[in-house]
């Protein structure tokens, strides 16, 4: 059996379970990355609730509980159907410089805590080490992403031309 594209629903399906695991591997919840990993293989990066429900032979809760959680963790956005009261998924082409760039937010968070941690258990106690030594890691890796991201915006346009991504989304 083929998909619009032409392509065996069987491979894609394949691809999209076998990727959907590695991302369960590295810590994510096991039917956000089968949504995202649907998403990732769709041609327009595009479906429905449906769409996806069908795909994946999921319940409207879990694409919904799915959908929310990547959308908390700007991996996709929701988006209404022209003249329809549907939502539609969108997976864009940067999501992962979105999600790291939303992560790196959360570590400035994370060395900012840390910073009153060790003001208030003491700089020179055992603890209050162990949370600067935690607090200077948090703020390198914060530095190292930033100029990552630079890095990788300059590769982007030479591999892919001057303010062109792959796939440009619409």
């Amino acid at each position: 059996m083929t998909d619009q594209a032409g392509r065996d629903r069987e491979a894609v399906s394949k691809f999209v379970e076998g990727f959907a695991a590695q991302l369960v591997e590295a810590g994510m919840q096991r039917m956000p990355a089968r949504v995202f990993a649907a998403l990732l293989a769709s041609d327009d990066g595009v479906l429905t609730s449906a769409e996806l429900g069908e795909q994946l032979r999921i319940s409207p809760a879990a694409v919904s509980g799915a959908v929310r959680y990547l959308s908390q963790t700007h991996m996709v956005s929701r988006e209404r159907e022209p003249g329809s009261r549907r939502e539609r998924y969108r997976v864009h082409s940067d999501q992962w410089y979105e999600a790291l760039t939303n992560r790196e937010a959360i570590l400035k968070r994370w060395a900012y805590a840390l910073r009153e941690g060790v003001e208030n258990l003491g700089a020179d106690t055992p603890a209050g080490r162990r949370l600067a030594e935690t607090q200077a890691f948090f703020e390198f890796i914060d530095g190292e992403i930033s100029l990552m991201m630079d890095r990788w915006r300059v590769h982007r346009d030479q591999v892919f031309g001057e303010g062109r991504r792959p796939a440009e989304d619409p």
